[in-house]
């Protein structure tokens, strides 16, 4: 576990220093954002946060390399390298929207191209939970198809989300970090190496976002832009990927009590990307069907999305921004916990974070409101 906790502080200490340099990047190269009519700030904001976040995985990534508790591990390092080398093609599609704002067609491309060079590094979906135990082998073929659509899914939705300040880093690094507790807590329970590839990749993603949150909470001086949100988003969605190939379906059933009771823990390394971005991937399909209703393209920008309804009826940004980072904490954890523990503690315990959550989220604007 201290190797992980010095994973976590390099990434979050390397990325804190290199969002300064990526400012000034940012400056020099026009890569800022102009305030528009859907924006919520009011001054323009470099871009140009995601070459901060992909220096500080990569300074974990070259640190855990001398660790020998995770440096004996071929497996562990070639998976994670290959998530990084997949992480620095979309980071660099995203460094060039950032700059110049290409067409969402081409963005697309390179997120396509990113998950080829994910596919053929070999992280990729090899199985399909049935239910309990059972399993379904994929052919490379689906396995590809599986995987671009988790990837694609979790990308757009990581971007989507990313229109407060703080928001898509907490959201990611919440998720992340629930993430990190169910693959370590899974592999302990099996008697299996701790020091593989989801783990790894999770708690360094982790770090990142905390390192880049200390710039990037309200008021922001720097944004991730699409740089930031591609790259955490493809991260995010590898790790999970890269799990469902570390075990087996009756491995992945196993809770941290032993028992066999749940379905969950089997279709969490396919849910949890999708569990953990429940609220932004329902946000882009809201977004979806209201835009093409209104007989726009799906692509284009709007604001009404979910955290401008929180400013609507009464949150201020940095509030709106904690209660979304509470219900994503409440899924991505909430989801872990049920997959590795069982009881009526468990439960009642979800039952109570959903009750103050909600109440958060609708009671505390009418409280401000005043009768």
């Amino acid at each position: 576990m201290r190797a992980f906790l010095l994973i976590f502080l390099v990434a979050a200490a390397v990325t804190y220093l290199l969002t300064v340099v990526a400012r000034e990047i940012a400056l020099r190269t026009g890569a800022v954002a102009r305030v528009r009519d859907r924006d919520v700030h009011d001054e323009p904001i470099p871009y140009m946060g995601g070459v901060a976040m992909y220096g500080g995985l990569l300074a974990a990534f070259l640190v855990a390399r001398q660790v020998p508790f995770v440096s004996n591990s071929t497996f562990t390092i070639h998976d994670a390298g290959a998530v990084l080398i997949a992480g620095a093609v979309i980071c660099l599609v995203g460094v060039v929207d950032d700059i110049f704002e290409i067409d969402a067609l081409t963005k697309l491309g390179g997120q396509v191209i990113a998950v080829a060079i994910l596919i053929r590094l070999g992280i990729q979906y090899y199985w399909f939970p049935t239910g309990g135990q059972g399993q379904l082998s994929l052919d490379p073929t689906q396995g590809a198809l599986l995987t671009g659509l988790m990837v694609i899914a979790t990308v757009n939705a990581v971007n989507f989300i990313d229109g407060l300040d703080g928001l898509a880093a907490g959201v990611v690094g919440i998720g992340a970090l629930a993430f990190f507790t169910f693959s370590y807590t899974l592999s302990r329970v099996n008697d299996l190496a701790l020091a593989s590839a989801p783990p790894l990749l999770s708690i360094a993603l982790a770090g990142a976002c905390a390192g880049f949150l200390v710039h990037n909470w309200n008021p922001a001086r720097l944004f991730m832009g699409d740089s930031g949100s591609m790259l955490i988003g493809l991260v995010l969605s590898a790790s999970a990927i890269n799990l469902s190939g570390q075990f087996t379906a009756g491995q992945l059933s196993q809770g941290a009590a032993g028992s066999q009771s749940s379905l969950l823990p089997t279709f969490l390394p396919l849910a949890l990307p999708l569990l953990i971005l429940i609220v932004p991937l329902a946000d882009l399909v809201l977004a979806v069907v209201r835009r093409t209703r209104a007989g726009r393209s799906p692509f284009a920008p709007d604001k009404q999305h979910l955290h401008h309804r929180l400013l609507e009826i009464g949150h201020s940004q940095r509030r709106a921004v904690l209660i979304m980072w509470l219900w994503a904490a409440l899924i991505a954890f909430g989801s872990a916990f049920a997959s590795l523990f069982a009881g009526p503690l468990m439960w009642t315990v979800l039952a109570a974070g959903l009750a103050v959550t909600l109440a958060l989220t609708f009671v505390v604007p009418r409280i401000d409101a005043g009768p």
